[in-house]
């Protein structure tokens, strides 16, 4: 019986790979001239490690993938990583508390179980962690950095929405809701429950006029903020400064030229954010997000230590990205094959391939019915003088060299090195 792959899983060929790896470059190479260090994380992490501080809703925690890790007659239950900010605190918290601010990426792949096995399980993700700061400029460099990621990978006109979970948080305040309560109502407004909006609406007739007018704000720029201060100023004081705090990111995002869209209740999967959250979207398909968690790190037993971040997905980027156009072998690929088996030959043709590498070409030794059109350079060791015959697969030339030291200068030459 064929062996299948697990549902929910994928397989990266050498195509998606090559996509893989420019997405990986982009993303590493802007987020080192930012000041950014990379980081990793073990795939396995204690289950409590996402329970104890109750920052994953129920619906997520129900798809984690969990079993016990036995050590000897006990065992402690553990997951595969469904995320990868709480891993990188947790870390942060372990190893580098005294760092502030601590500019920390990776690019890692996280687990979370979907019931049909149509889509992914396994998902990959580029993310930044900005800890130690709590400021506008931390919120606007998270913002820019991730446009600028996606701007180096060739993608145009991507859509920045912007949210603020203080906001919803401050409103929910309010309604007199208790801790639990409100962080329960929080996730189902912004998976967009309508029916918890109307029993709220029914339950506090004067708070529900504050609420529906925030959450079905849309704009694009600050002023649509500013015109809300005085409907909250008086019902809801507490409102103002996440208010203020939502102002001046939008304007200095406005000042740098970068566009975006105010929508309230678009930040669905930001259970533990506190402040900022900004989405981006490219023809309605999600690329990544993040904002701000001042919140998780005292949960997780760390300093009262602010931070903000965000992630990219990279399976979803995969698919979206233009690569850059193959048309034929590459001007330094190289394969070597030997004529007759003489050892003196074969010895020949590895130390010629081992010359070539060390020169910066791409080079094979061919085996068994190696098809021979993916090479831009075909070089024959044959026993006898002269040694190395060279065929350009391009313009069909031939030529001959009698030593590793003039196969190089030839190749050196027509390839333009």
């Amino acid at each position: 019986m064929r062996v299948q792959k697990c549902k929910g899983t994928c397989d990266l060929t050498t195509e998606e790979m090559r996509r893989f790896r420019l997405i990986e470059g982009a993303f590493r190479d802007s987020c080192i001239k930012w000041g950014y260090q990379e980081v990793r994380t073990p795939t396995i992490e204690y289950l409590h490690l996402f329970t104890s501080t109750g920052t994953l809703t129920p619906n997520t925690l129900g798809k984690v993938y969990s079993f016990l890790d036995w050590d000897g007659w006990s065992g402690e239950r553990v997951v595969l990583r469904p995320e990868g900010t709480i891993p990188t605190v947790r870390l942060y918290i372990d190893e580098m508390a005294d760092k502030k601010p601590a500019r920390l990426f990776y690019v890692i792949n996280t687990f979370i179980f979907e019931e049909t096995g149509k889509e992914n399980r396994e998902k990959w993700q580029c993310g930044v962690e900005l800890i130690g700061a709590d400021s506008v400029t931390a919120d606007v460099e998270l913002i820019t950095l991730s446009l600028e990621v996606l701007k180096t990978l060739g993608l145009k006109n991507v859509e920045l929405k912007l949210s603020h979970a203080g906001l919803i948080r401050a409103l929910l305040t309010g309604f007199g809701l208790s801790p639990e309560e409100q962080g329960k109502v929080f996730d189902q407004i912004l998976d967009g429950d309508v029916a918890v909006l109307s029993r709220l609406k029914a339950e506090t007739p004067d708070l529900a006029r504050l609420l529906t007018p925030l959450l079905e704000m849309k704009g694009s720029n600050a002023g649509f903020l500013r015109n809300l201060k005085t409907l909250f100023s008086r019902d809801l004081p507490d409102f103002i400064p996440e208010l203020d705090n939502f102002i001046a990111v939008a304007e200095l995002l406005t000042e740098i030229g970068v566009k975006y869209r105010i929508d309230i209740a678009s930040g669905r999967g930001f259970e533990y954010y506190t402040g900022m959250i900004f989405q981006i979207f490219k023809d309605d398909v999600k690329l990544g997000g993040g904002g701000r968690y001042n919140a998780l790190i005292p949960l997780m037993g760390g300093e009262n230590t602010p931070a903000s971040g965000f992630a990219l997905q990279m399976n979803t980027l995969m698919n979206i990205i233009q690569m850059p156009p193959q048309s034929g072998p590459e001007i330094n690929q190289i394969l070597v094959t030997v004529t007759g088996d003489r050892p003196e030959a074969v010895k020949s043709a590895h130390n010629a391939a081992d010359s070539l590498r060390k020169a910066g070409f791409i080079v094979s030794v061919k085996v068994d019915n190696e098809d021979k059109s993916e090479y831009k350079w075909l070089i024959e060791v044959s026993e006898a003088a002269p040694e190395f015959v060279i065929y350009n697969q391009t313009d069909k030339g031939k030529q001959t060299a009698r030593t590793i030291g003039e196969l190089l200068k030839l190749l050196g030459e027509k390839s333009g090195s």
